[in-house]
């Protein structure tokens, strides 16, 4: 390796306020720290726990994020597809059908290195929407081509841990590094496949640490109990950042190292 790794920062779902005032709290000295070249979120919770505004966009680049991902939240606003359709930093899912608004992959510079970003979301528990595998061969096969240097990196929003792992060994040796979103529970399984893909099945969440995945826990607990399906909403209090650093060879493209963090 001649060159210094290139280093993303990928972050789990931010969840409300409480979220979007962590990020800005912790991450732009976490930039600074790790000289990170670029930073990954999902923003798909950010509008008080369910979708995305334009404010929460803004709020999200205005911390120190480059590209915002998503799932199947992100159509929970009217605002949706207006927000998709103009804004480049923002992603959906790729495998939605076509015709949809927005895009589920994007070619940016970061403050070194070039990266194409792609977002896909999971079928198990979720919508049967288009392919993600031959999706993200599609796309790939594409980036190759079009962004030969580019470092290629997936946020994979499903539900299922099997399918998160499934694509990332399907992918294996053909991306930089895949980690999942939509769990809001930080996995502790890191590791580089074999043919050099970085991997964690889910980056966790960025948001009240009091709750249940994000949630006001009596309304949780009150679910479960009756089985009805009450409103789910943000909790308060004192929030923390969750997600990974991948660090990547920028000549090999392959991963040489992953750290989970968590910052409060």
């Amino acid at each position: 390796m001649s060159e210094a790794p290139a280093t993303i920062i990928m972050l789990g779902d931010v969840v409300g306020p409480p979220g979007l005032r962590a990020v800005f709290t912790h991450l732009p000295s976490f930039v600074k720290k790790t000289n990170a070249d670029l930073v990954v979120a999902n923003g798909e919770n950010a509008q008080r726990g369910f979708g995305i505004g334009k404010a929460e966009l803004e709020a999200l680049l205005g911390s120190g994020v480059n590209v915002v991902t998503s799932g199947n939240h992100v159509w929970e606003r009217a605002e949706a597809a207006e927000l998709l359709a103009g804004e480049d930093a923002l992603l959906r899912p790729a495998n939605y059908p076509a015709g949809l608004p927005g895009k589920g992959t994007c070619h940016v510079s970061g403050r070194k290195y070039e990266w194409v970003i792609v977002n896909l979301q999971g079928r198990d528990g979720l919508y049967p929407i288009d392919c993600p595998f031959r999706t993200a061969d599609e796309i790939v096969n594409k980036a190759r081509k079009e962004h030969p240097a580019a470092l290629i990196v997936v946020d994979f929003h499903a539900e299922n841990p099997e399918e998160k792992e499934a694509l990332a060994w399907h992918l294996d040796g053909k991306v930089s590094a895949l980690a999942g979103t939509h769990t809001h529970v930080q996995t502790a399984d890191e590791r580089i496949l074999p043919k050099g893909t970085g991997y964690l099945t889910d980056l966790g969440m960025s948001g009240p640490v009091d709750s249940i995945i994000g949630v006001k826990k009596d309304i949780c607990i009150r679910r479960s109990l009756s089985q009805m399906p009450l409103k789910m909403e943000t909790a308060e209090g004192d929030a923390s950042v969750q997600g990974v650093i991948f660090s990547i060879d920028p000549v090999s493209k392959a991963c040489v190292g992953i750290e989970r963090f968590e910052l409060k």
